[in-house]
């Protein structure tokens, strides 16, 4: 079975103004680097379908999504925080955002695909039950997290997000669920400096200083990741995939490069493949410096149609 690739035109119409690091020419560098590869001519790819309140709503709360319908402008821009902005596209890019996750789900668990890569913005992970930040207004993976679980009754999944911020949003929606358990790393201290103290039994978090390498996040993977995902047998795996954690790019201080996250990816298929059959939902979150980022993304898609 193959491997698709869900986009959506209105993910290059939501920006937050002409020097915001979260811009359209993320997902153009992208495709640039896809077509140059030829990696873009070994995935199907699908338009993705917009998400429903319902959809919505297994992972926030009904204020929340009023608030942004409400608050939504028509010109100019609307500001929930300093950097995290709604122009008059932006509500329409997160619904489809959503929805491209649960299309995901959908071809996968149906049979019509093996893995996918949602190139979407804007990104999810940060994006609470009530409440939109960091530049996410919808929680994308906690969306297609909770799809899954309801419409095909999977009794367990795993979420990995290597994004250099601590996925908060989704830990938010997700602790103490015990069919969803959550493995990530983050700079710490650094945005968005909220953590859960303790954390939930559910949730495998590791905070990184500031300079930590490819050595410490392998050993974080290969110690406290790897012997609990072959205990788990998820049905599914979906990753927050966010590039941020790349050397070159300055809006962290991790020291990680594209090999790296191709063998995250890697090793976290294989850890689970027994019982996903691997079936892999990838959604796009931060990465900020276009040309590691672009090259990133290359690799890590590149583990996901091998």
């Amino acid at each position: 079975m193959e491997t698709i690739y869900i986009t959506h035109p209105s993910f290059r119409l939501h920006e937050m103004g002409a020097e915001h690091p979260e811009s359209p020419f993320r997902l153009e560098a992208i495709d640039k680097q896809l077509q140059q590869s030829g990696l873009a001519g070994l995935v199907r790819l699908l338009q993705a379908k917009k998400a429903a309140d319902e959809d919505l709503l297994r992972a926030h709360s009904l204020h929340h999504i009023a608030n942004l319908k409400q608050n939504a402008p028509l010109s100019g821009y609307y500001a929930i925080e300093p950097d995290t902005l709604l122009n008059a596209h932006t509500l329409e890019a997160a619904y489809y955002a959503a929805g491209a996750g649960i299309m995901a789900v959908d071809e996968i668990m149906t049979g019509q695909a093996r893995r996918a890569f949602c190139a979407v913005r804007p990104p999810g992970h940060h994006a609470c039950f009530d409440q939109a930040m960091g530049f996410c207004f919808f929680n994308n993976i906690a969306v297609a997290t909770a799809y899954a679980l309801e419409k095909y009754g999977l009794d367990q999944v795993v979420i990995i997000d290597f994004d250099v911020h601590h996925g908060n949003g989704t830990e938010d929606i997700f602790a103490h669920n015990d069919q969803v358990h959550m493995f990530g790393f983050y700079q710490h201290p650094f945005y968005p400096k909220a953590r859960h103290s303790p954390p939930a039994p559910n949730m495998y978090n590791e905070p990184v200083p500031a300079g930590a390498d490819s050595a410490t996040i392998r050993h974080i993977v290969n110690t406290y990741w790897l012997p609990r995902l072959r205990q788990l047998k998820p049905r599914l795996l979906l990753i927050s995939a966010g590039f941020d954690a790349h050397k070159e790019d300055n809006m962290a201080q991790l020291r990680l490069d594209e090999d790296d996250f191709a063998w995250i990816t890697q090793q976290v298929i294989q850890a689970t493949v027994a019982s996903t059959q691997g079936r892999v939902v990838s959604m796009l979150e931060g990465g900020y410096d276009l040309p590691s980022l672009s090259r990133s993304v290359q690799a890590h898609l590149q583990v996901l149609v091998s």
